[in-house]
């Protein structure tokens, strides 16, 4: 009869015995020292179950080795009581799973959690060589083939593939984290070139730094390319460039960028603003005989309106004059109080580098402008792929976090009003995060207003369809709610303890230690852990067939051989003065 056992035990396999068991670990008693010398920190070992077809499988967390005095076993005199050293072996181990041989109708099974802790005395097992690579390849073997998501090979064993399940991936949230130069955005790549072979994928990445250009159908890749646009592209936009005119900004979002809250006037600049706003989005809907949105909308709705026109009746506002009781005129209620808000809000709209919010085209006035552009961005075609990969590099940094949160939020409020059974889910994935999520306690008002957006994805989106996959160099920068709330991390190698400890505080506690290797791991190694894995693990990840523009300069070399060129200085200053890239 042929063994179908995925894992086969022999005495040269035996390590030894329990000893100690607790909630989530277990201490082993080894009486293999030979075999010891082979087993290092998370190496997976086998442990007996209550029955011979069951086995709990726990991760290596400790190996220790100590040496006490005892009585000589054998001794040639023995007339004579002799001490001599005496080595004890121990392991400690995580426990994350049960491998049953036979599981009903099913053979060679594996799932996450053991459903009895292991008695005292039961046998331990190390699994290596074949044994290893045939429970490997158990990992995501059930998984049905449009639910695949290979992202490399185990550590463990090259052979094997890592396969984790793309659907709990996206929709439970993930993370992407890792220090400079550790692979993180090969690991982007990878993930957008595994979902590009998917027939309608939905995927929309902000792009900080343009690093993902090359993945983009006009560089030979696979993905539509739009950008942010740049001061040079307020005359003539191409039709990749986005503009996000200021009336897509709710109010909060708007007032963040131009309200003094320290202006003893603040509070009537603010409801002044709110006055005339809610009043001109209101001649547009009645322009537009928009009777039914006209009797529901709010000033938070993205409806165009004309910013001369906000500007003149605030102007009117701060110039008018009042009539006292003698019909005298006297100081208006609002004289002199909007002086410096309008002079702000005019400074803004003048101000080029800012011209895809105070400077749209005519035609992002129309009111049927937005639905226009989120198709763009939401649909796809045989001539738009599903992947967008939007260019935020132009953005200032004092406005980034106000552009990021605005087309976060419109994606995910069209998501949230579009009726359930025509929702397509989608991802965002959040590239630098730390730049436009920070920790709540230290964002100003412009950034706590994208951060309302994207906590409220991280806390609702799973309901309506939208992900979010938060990317980042420095996890401890990022907001904490968002990380809490991703299910999914793969984390290359981070050598800041701050960094490291913000992972740790995120794993449950019996798996906490594995994080101690993440400043040793190997430029595009990470540990894989999560709801779309089985089994934490670290993998070697697949090298993406397009790279990001992201490689680290070989200094010492170029040093040796490139000199440095004036004319392109030059040129270079020149376009920081016109603030346009040149053209390739």
């Amino acid at each position: 009869m042929t063994d179908i056992r995925a894992l086969k035990f022999d005495g040269e396999s035996k390590l030894g015995k329990v000893v100690s068991v607790d909630t989530g670990k277990v201490l082993i008693d080894v009486d293999n020292s030979t075999l010891l010398t082979r087993v290092g920190v998370g190496n997976l070992v086998a442990i007996q179950g209550p029955t011979a077809a069951e086995y709990l499988i726990g991760i290596t967390d400790r190996v220790t080795r100590s040496i006490s005095e005892g009585l000589e076993e054998n001794p040639v005199d023995d007339t004579e009581l002799t001490l001599v050293p005496m080595p004890t072996d121990a392991l400690v181990a995580v426990l994350v799973g049960t491998y049953r041989t036979v599981d009903g109708d099913k053979k060679n099974t594996f799932k996450r959690g053991a459903d009895a802790f292991p008695q005292i005395d039961r046998e331990c097992f190390f699994i290596e060589g074949p044994n290893l690579q045939r429970f490997m390849g158990l990992l995501g073997a059930d998984l049905p083939e449009k639910e695949r998501l290979k992202l490399g090979s185990f550590a463990a064993d090259r052979s094997a593939d890592a396969i984790a399940n793309g659907d709990k991936f996206f929709q439970r949230h993930a993370a992407i984290l890792g220090s400079t130069g550790s692979g993180k955005s090969w690991a982007v790549a990878l993930l957008l070139e595994r979902a590009s072979a998917l027939a309608h994928a939905n995927i929309i990445v902000l792009d900080m730094h343009g690093e993902y250009t090359p993945l983009t159908k006009a560089s030979g890749g696979f993905a539509s390319a739009f950008r942010i646009a740049g001061p040079g592209d307020l005359s003539t936009p191409d039709d990749s460039v986005l503009f996000l005119p200021y009336w897509l900004l709710n109010r909060d979002e708007m007032l963040s960028m131009i309200l003094d809250r320290s202006d003893q006037n603040a509070p009537n600049q603010a409801s002044r603003f709110t006055l005339h706003v809610r009043d001109l989005k209101a001649k547009t809907l009645d322009d537009n005989k928009k009777d039914d949105t006209k009797a529901t909308f709010t000033v938070d709705s993205p409806i165009p309106y004309d910013l001369s026109a906000l500007l003149s009746e605030l102007d009117a506002d701060n110039t008018r004059k009042g009539v006292g009781a003698t019909g005298k005129p006297v100081k208006g209620d609002w004289e002199g109080k909007l002086t410096r808000f309008i002079s702000r809000l005019k400074a803004k709209t003048e101000d080029r580098r800012y011209g895809f919010l105070f400077q749209p085209p005519a035609e992002a006035q129309q009111y049927d402008w937005l639905a226009a552009q989120l198709q763009r961005l939401l649909l796809s075609s045989d001539d738009v792929p599903g992947i967008k990969i939007v260019d935020f590099s132009e953005v200032p940094s004092d406005v980034l976090p106000i552009v990021t949160g605005t087309l976060a939020r419109l994606l995910y409020d069209v998501q949230f009003w579009l009726r359930p059974e025509n929702r397509t889910p989608f991802a965002l994935i959040c590239d630098e995060a730390h730049l436009y999520l920070p920790v709540r306690e230290d964002a100003d008002a412009v950034e706590k207003q994208a951060l309302a957006t994207f906590e409220r994805i991280a806390k609702e989106g799973r309901k309506y369809g939208v992900s979010i996959v938060a990317v980042s160099q420095r996890p401890s920068d990022v907001s904490r709610t968002i990380l809490s709330q991703c299910n999914n991390f793969l984390s290359l190698r981070l050598t800041n303890d701050r960094d490291q400890s913000v992972v740790r505080r995120l794993m449950p506690d019996s798996l906490a230690s594995i994080v101690d290797s993440l400043p040793m791991l190997d430029t595009g190694e990470a540990l894989l852990l999560g709801d779309s894995v089985l089994l934490p693990a670290r993998i070697k990840l697949d090298q993406p067939e397009i790279k990001p523009d992201s490689s680290t300069r070989d200094f010492w070399t170029e040093w040796a051989k490139l000199q440095p060129d004036g004319d392109a200085v030059a040129e270079a200053i020149e376009t920081l003065r016109r603030q346009t890239r040149p053209e390739a």
